[in-house]
């Protein structure tokens, strides 16, 4: 574990102390690069920061620090609210969003809205990014198991190997690991995703066929 982490933040900094050596060695005066350099030494900060986040979230889940603040809300509301926020990315991967409601009366479950919002935002971003081509579509979908519901996010992604199926909640774990990077992934989400709704004493579970998408579905407690 030290290791991976190690091994996450190793790259980040190397990057940061490049940038710096450059401008100290005379970059900063020459406008084709200072900018330049400054911007790319601002995302490797942001990419550390965000390690540095959620392995703090991942910690405080494990030790039981944070815990669930259960309040009953509308989980329809919450998934408008996620595909808001996702929006834009969405259109950059020319994805559509759907939300596939059993009906249209509103769907209250007992969770911890903060957390749950997180589950869905990473759930659905990982979906954007890996959808296969143009044209590709993320589904949150619902289904009535009397005192819990069922959530699915489905996509029509670039899918998962079987071989990695059962790591992929491990962390920083990633089954294409350049290009988890490249789309920005700290390799945590799932994990923080895993630990979230095993604080809600409930479970997560992948499908996924390659080159036809992948299905995360989970559990919560009905309102009663």
């Amino acid at each position: 574990y030290v290791g991976n982490v190690s091994h996450e933040l190793k790259t980040p900094i190397f990057s940061i102390q490049g940038y710096i050596a450059t401008l100290l060695d005379g970059g900063i005066d020459d406008p084709a690069i200072n900018t330049k350099y400054l911007e790319k030494a601002d995302k490797a900060i942001q990419r550390m920061t965000s390690i540095v986040r959620d392995l703090d979230a991942i910690t405080r889940l494990e030790t039981g620090e944070l815990k669930p603040d259960k309040t009953n809300f509308n989980i329809i509301t919450l998934v408008k609210e996620v595909f808001e926020a996702q929006e834009f990315l969405a259109q950059s991967h020319k994805v559509t969003l759907i939300l596939e409601a059993i009906h249209d009366k509103p769907i209250m479950v007992c969770a911890d809205r903060k957390y749950i919002h997180m589950v869905l935002s990473n759930l659905t971003a990982n979906a954007i990014k890996y959808n296969i081509s143009e044209g590709g579509k993320v589904t949150v979908k619902f289904y009535d198991m009397d005192a819990f519901l069922l959530i699915e996010v489905v996509d029509t992604g670039i899918g998962i190997p079987q071989s990695d199926q059962k790591r992929i909640f491990e962390r920083f774990y990633r089954v294409d690991r350049s290009r988890s990077r490249e789309q920005g992934g700290t390799g945590l989400g799932l994990s923080i995703v895993k630990h979230i709704i095993e604080a809600h004493e409930q479970t997560i579970h992948v499908k996924s066929t390659i080159n036809k998408g992948s299905s995360f579905t989970f559990t919560l407690e009905k309102s009663k």
